[in-house]
């Protein structure tokens, strides 16, 4: 399973996320890194201090990820903005006669 756009896979399956309870609104391409962090943090019972490598490195897959759809989104805008100004040409104030 891979989201599409996106050049990072899905290493965690739809089972492992499940057994592990994941929720739906993480389920994304860092819900392996996810996983063990949430072990981590209940081993730990919830001390912020704990986990801390884990949850570095899953807030780093994430905000890479957020990074990429930016660059995406960027990329849209920029290719509808060249669309926009190549449809719309104005209109000429002289018009050109067949003869020159």
């Amino acid at each position: 399973m891979e989201a599409p756009g996106s050049s990072k896979k899905m290493i965690a399956t739809q089972e492992e996320m499940v057994e592990a309870k994941v929720p739906l609104a993480y389920r994304d391409q860092c819900a392996h890194l996810l996983i063990p962090l949430n072990k981590c943090r209940q081993a730990e019972l919830y001390l912020p201090w704990k986990c801390g490598s884990e949850r570095h490195s899953y807030e780093k897959c994430e905000y890479e990820l957020v990074m990429e759809r930016m660059l995406q989104m960027q990329k849209i805008r920029e290719r509808e903005a060249q669309l926009k100004v190549g449809s719309s040409q104005p209109i000429p104030l002289i018009p050109k006669t067949a003869n020159a």
